[in-house]
């Protein structure tokens, strides 16, 4: 055998064993296990005290999943809900001092007066002691402006932390609207953006827009498509994600004022294949992704592992579900902090995974978007 073969060979057995020294380090797969069913098209997910959890379902419910799976009727005092196409109740996170206050905050897509268009608002609520009903609604932010589409509402909220603490201020990521991607790249309006508003729905002082004549005062950052997946890293940083077309998904770590490229540049193409605008993946003055897909895997849902509950090899690792291939995706960061190894898990699941969160309790759990959706719980593998 000549030299250059017998390389070849020693690095694919070379490449081999890292792969398998990787998988080993990586632990068992964990195994899904059935929290509660019957859910249908379930959106968001949250941790209540006691075991409980609390799950939006896209047709326009709330309700409260028990800790041994019973679902809980429906809670009366939502808003009225433009339920169609990918719009309706959509994402719901509890307060900080929600132990204090029963206070939480949801997204979902808000209908015009007289049904003329909608957009993606957020809104502020008190959850009942006996938690059969939401009080002292409040909605504290509406996207304009309104547009006839059931596509591309974004929405999904996080509390912003500074230095380990809460600062009284909201992150909302919002849609282009699908019909008004061009509005992703101007400031006078709120397509495409993500805005970080007051939790009364004031605008923070320090946000990167305020106070400029033309641009809207919530935007935090632009040039986006269509988020849904937002959290925080374990350092207090948000990370996002966000659908490209066919194509070009992006994870994101978005900066104040930073326009992230969208519909301008884009590692994905139309549907068809048709390229996107001039077809450029790079433009000075706008930011890269810190990592695409292509193909697509439609992803939603996003947190990172802060417990030990699968190994240490898996803490600190980033999670997102992919509706288009039914998998969650365990995402390996390297020392300058990119991407990487990637791994799918839950491909016996064969289901789609629209949100991932960890609970109280150090463990993952997913939500399965179907008309029969399910809580999945992550058991540790053995």
């Amino acid at each position: 055998m000549q030299f250059s073969s017998l390389s070849r060979l020693a690095g694919l057995v070379l490449s081999g064993l890292s792969l398998v020294a990787w998988q080993a380090v990586a632990q068992p797969a964990p195994r899904a296990q059935a929290v509660a069913s019957g859910l249908q098209n379930p959106w968001g997910l949250a941790f209540l005290p006691e075991g409980r959890f609390l799950v939006t379902e896209r047709p326009g419910r709330m309700r409260v999943v028990e800790a041994d799976g019973r679902l809980g009727a429906p809670l009366a005092g939502l808003p009225a809900i433009a339920a169609g196409g990918q719009g309706g109740l959509l994402d719901v996170v509890l307060d900080s001092g929600f132990a204090d206050n029963r206070t939480l905050y949801f997204c979902y897509s808000e209908p015009a007066e007289g049904g003329r268009g909608n957009s993606t608002a957020l809104a502020r609520a008190r959850l009942s002691d006996d938690r059969t009903r939401l009080e002292d609604l409040r909605v504290v932010f509406s996207q304009q402006p309104k547009v006839s589409s059931s596509a591309h509402f974004g929405c999904r909220i996080v509390e912003r932390r500074v230095n380990g603490k809460p600062d009284g201020t909201l992150f909302l990521t919002l849609g282009d609207r699908y019909s008004r991607m061009a509005d992703a790249q101007t400031l006078d309006n709120h397509h495409g953006k993500i805005v970080r508003v007051g939790k009364d729905g004031s605008v923070p002082k320090d946000n990167p827009f305020a106070g400029r004549a033309g641009a809207l005062p919530e935007i935090w950052s632009y040039g986006h498509r269509n988020l849904q997946g937002a959290t925080l890293a374990p350092d207090g940083r948000l990370w996002t994600h966000e659908h490209g077309a066919q194509g070009g998904d992006e994870i994101n770590v978005p900066q104040p004022g930073r326009n992230h490229g969208w519909p301008v540049i884009t590692h994905g193409v139309n549907y068809g294949g048709a390229r996107i605008g001039e077809g450029l993946t790079e433009k000075a003055g706008m930011e890269q992704p810190l990592k695409y897909w292509v193909p697509s895997i439609a992803p939603s849902g996003m947190a990172f592992l802060t417990s030990d509950r699968y190994g240490k090899a898996w803490q600190g690792n980033l999670f997102v579900g992919s509706l288009k291939f039914g998998r969650l995706y365990r995402l390996e960061l390297g020392a300058d902090g990119k991407v990487a190894r990637e791994q799918p898990l839950l491909e016996d699941v064969d289901q789609r995974i629209r949100d991932v969160r960890q609970g109280p309790d150090g463990l993952l759990y997913v939500l399965t978007d179907a008309s029969n959706g399910q809580l999945l719980r992550l058991a540790p593998g053995v």
